[in-house]
């Protein structure tokens, strides 16, 4: 399909040469971001930080070489507009973060903010693309690209910062949060040259926006197990969290078995339990990535023992069910080695899912690219994004691109050149099968 303009003409696709050299500076720059470290040979970039304000001005500066106008919100988000014919015309959101995990690797979230800045520039009209006037959006709605300041959590602890701002989603509890050195999210926002009171200015109307859509590395292994590039995502794995105490009675190393309470082997199984559950039930993955035995002592029975227990599920309903099983289970083993157990629920999130209209130009974007294929995989994530909280305001959609043996929050984390060539021509598609869409 050819790509409509803002009258209902047509554009010509880009060439493939304008293409590859798009991908290929996609690549480039995601190294060029992996420099942006606060810990020197690992990739560590968290909000409010020097790393952040300097990675917001590098990539304000290839906004505006493909005739964005960049600002930064009140939320430390850096947001890049083209510009309708129509000043008033809503706004198609393209992106994602630029933050990430200690020792991340180059490719998630930036690399869908990069894929986002290269699609406007083979999308645009104008400037030195055609030559003759300022750069425009061809369509009958501006093209955003949001680089969200805080998908991660890492410093604060609180996932999702900038993305939920722009949504109007802010909770003013927020700025009481402090990182490791006690540092409060309001000192930390003061200090990066925000005002915490203007927060609000970052938030969107849904009458501004025509949606959003975010292409990212697939942070599992499917895509490269079934050999594809590209799928359309369907939703956003719901999420349950719970730390989890164990408590038993602590003794000398001595003591004899049937005298024993141990909670480290209560909880032992307990993590062995969300195994089983989870591998049992239809698109829901447990983790236990916490555990703690107390006092600690080398020769002493732990009287007490924390674990941490996550849910993802594509349905509420199949993480709620695993949740009952796994406090079945504890139960059980309380009963069995005589113990006791709690448990705090820290978090929770539904499901969200991708609108059928974007999944549905996702779908013909990548079917565009690739002729003659048989219907696009589609594929539910695991794993959250910038989307769940901008779903508040706005319809998503989702591509994935296919990341090698799965690895993602590591140095190993890859993507390769060709896979990022294909996505830029499913995104590019997409977006002006979304313009052709009645409206």
């Amino acid at each position: 399909m050819p790509e409509v303009g803002p009258r209902g003409g047509a554009r010509t696709s880009p060439a493939p040469a304008q293409v590859a050299a798009a991908a290929a500076r996609v690549m480039a720059r995601c190294d060029e971001l992996a420099r942006l470290t606060a810990v020197p040979g690992t990739v560590e970039r968290v909000h409010l930080s020097p790393e952040h304000a300097r990675a917001n001005r590098l990539v304000a500066g290839w906004m505006a070489e493909v005739g964005m106008t960049a600002r930064q919100d009140a939320a430390g988000n850096l947001v890049g507009r083209l510009e309708a014919v129509d000043p008033e015309a809503p706004a198609l959101l393209l992106g994602s973060h630029l933050d990430t995990v200690p020792d991340a690797g180059r490719y998630d979230g930036v690399l869908g903010v990069l894929v986002a800045v290269e699609a406007v520039r083979l999308l645009r009209t104008g400037g030195d693309g055609d030559g003759g006037g300022p750069a425009r959006s061809p369509f009958p709605f501006a093209l955003e690209v949001v680089a969200f300041s805080d998908e991660e959590g890492t410093r604060f602890g609180r996932a999702l910062l900038g993305s939920s701002a722009l949504a109007g989603a802010w909770d003013p509890r927020w700025w009481d949060l402090t990182d490791a050195e006690g540092t409060t999210l309001r000192d930390a926002a003061t200090a990066f040259g925000l005002d915490p009171d203007r927060v609000g200015e970052a938030a969107r109307r849904p009458e501004e926006l025509v949606g959003y859509l975010e292409a990212h590395i697939e942070q599992g292994p499917e895509l490269d197990r079934r050999g594809r590039s590209l799928a359309v995502v369907t939703s956003i794995a719901s999420a349950r969290r719970f730390q989890v105490v164990v408590e038993g009675r602590a003794r000398h190393a001595g003591t004899p078995y049937d005298l024993r309470h141990d909670a480290l082997l209560g909880a032992g199984e307990a993590a062995l339990a969300v195994e089983r559950v989870c591998r049992d039930l239809h698109h829901v993955v447990g983790t236990v990535g916490q555990l703690q035995a107390l006092p600690g002592a080398v020769n002493v029975v732990p009287g007490e023992a924390h674990l941490s227990v996550d849910l993802r599920g594509e349905l509420d309903h199949d993480r709620d069910l695993a949740w009952q099983l796994i406090s079945a289970a504890l139960d059980e083993v309380a009963g069995r080695r005589g113990l006791r157990w709690s448990a705090d629920e820290v978090h929770a999130a539904p499901a969200v899912a991708c609108a059928p209209l974007l999944q549905d130009v996702v779908r013909a974007g990548i079917v565009a690219r690739l002729p003659g294929r048989e219907e696009p995989d589609a594929l539910w994530s695991p794993a959250g994004h910038d989307a769940m909280a901008v779903a508040r305001v706005t319809d998503v959609g989702m591509l994935f691109l296919r990341n090698p043996d799965g690895t993602s929050h590591h140095p190993d984390e890859s993507v390769a050149r060709a896979d990022v060539a294909e996505g830029l021509r499913a995104l590019v598609e997409a977006v002006a099968h979304l313009a052709a869409e009645p409206r």
